[in-house]
């Protein structure tokens, strides 16, 4: 799991990956979320296949975030 005192040991490279891997993993988040809420959409597509979209994106982030909070040391 996440321990600070590992993620201070990093290298700069390996934090700033760590870094993006959570952005990314705050981008997918946010974007199944908004398919799933907005209503009026610019983008005409059918409200279950906007639903289902915004599911699979959040099943997409998770595991992401997953493989971030997992990764082993080289």
């Amino acid at each position: 799991m996440f321990n600070l005192k590992t993620f201070m040991q990093k290298s700069p490279q390996q934090r700033f990956l760590f870094i993006l891997g959570l952005v990314m993993f705050a981008f997918y988040l946010v974007l199944g979320l908004t398919l799933i809420v907005w209503k009026d959409m610019p983008v005409t597509i059918e409200r279950t296949y906007r639903v289902l979209l915004g599911v699979l994106l959040i099943v997409y982030a998770a595991i992401r975030f997953t493989r971030v909070i997992n990764q082993k040391d080289n």
